[in-house]
């Protein structure tokens, strides 16, 4: 698994900044980690060949989509939209998901899937709740969100 995360991270390579890249992007020790922490992966396979992954982490009251990588010679096949919506299946708790800022194709991949970018302000409050990562990082990334998280937000908003 660890093979395809930094196959695909490197199309992060430039985009992520200079002092939160690293190589490898995510060691044994880091995958094993995010497993501990509760991120459940699912993998696509061809012909016993594993191609792309993608996790899904219940959080407190949501639940969140994280590292989600297709091999770099397997893009824009529909291998990363079939994994989402398999794990958008698996849950009924509203959705985020976190992801570099200037990662503009990444962004317009969820967006295409329904998902829509929080403001700002929200942004830094549900990076700071939900994901366990340094300030930096919060700083330069943003925060897509389902249609559950908005009409929930919605719904909060009209009872106060």
């Amino acid at each position: 698994m660890c093979v395809i995360i930094n196959d695909a991270a490197e199309a992060y390579h430039g985009i992520i900044p200079e002092d939160r890249w690293k190589v490898p992007y995510m060691s044994i020790e880091e995958l094993q980690h995010e497993i501990d922490d509760g991120v459940i992966f699912r993998g696509y396979e061809e012909a016993g060949e594993l191609i792309g992954v993608m996790g899904i982490q219940d959080v407190q009251d949501v639940t969140l989509i994280r590292h989600a990588y297709v091999r770099t010679a397997r893009r824009n096949q529909g291998i990363g939209s079939k994994l989402l919506s398999e794990l958008c299946k698996q849950t009924k708790r509203p959705i985020l998901i976190g992801t570099w800022a200037d990662a503009v194709w990444a962004i317009r991949f969820y967006e295409k899937h329904g998902f829509r970018l929080v403001s700002p302000k929200e942004k830094d409050r549900l990076l700071k709740k939900y994901w366990s990562i340094p300030e930096r990082q919060v700083e330069t990334s943003v925060v897509l969100a389902d249609q559950k998280w908005f009409k929930l937000c919605q719904k909060e908003a009209i009872s106060t």
